[in-house]
């Protein structure tokens, strides 16, 4: 599998559906997990250490925190997708653009799935 999606919440169905059609149209091999950093984080442990996904793909909203606790587990290319829920997804916007140093996750525009995966695309092209 090339690609892991993983979303906070099942309320980001829309957003990961939009993901999912552009992995699907470039014919790229992924996967598909809802886990909550907050939540669940021993799950979200097993799904990243366990996986052999080449790039992950985190949509969350609110707190954000998942794509940069992925990016702490992992040293494979992040790509977060702030969702609009409050502020207009500003605050996750700027959760996942504000990472520390030595814990870099690219950040795509809100809601934009879409654009996520198409970097995923370009970031496997590389290898």
């Amino acid at each position: 599998m090339d690609v892991m999606v993983l979303a906070g919440s099942k309320s980001d169905y829309e957003i990961v559906k939009k993901t999912e059609n552009v992995l699907k149209e470039k014919n790229i091999p992924f996967s598909m997990e809802y886990c909550s950093a907050h939540r669940d984080p021993e799950k979200l442990r097993g799904l990243v250490e366990g996986s052999d996904a080449r790039v992950f793909i985190c949509i969350a909203g609110l707190s954000a925190a998942l794509p940069g606790v992925v990016a702490s587990l992992t040293e494979k290319p992040v790509i977060g997708v702030p969702v609009s829920t409050k502020l207009g997804g500003l605050d996750s916007l700027l959760s996942i653009a504000q990472m520390p140093k030595g814990i870099p996750v690219a950040c795509v525009g809100i809601d934009n799935g879409e654009n996520a995966a198409y970097l995923a695309k370009r970031i496997l092209t590389l290898e």
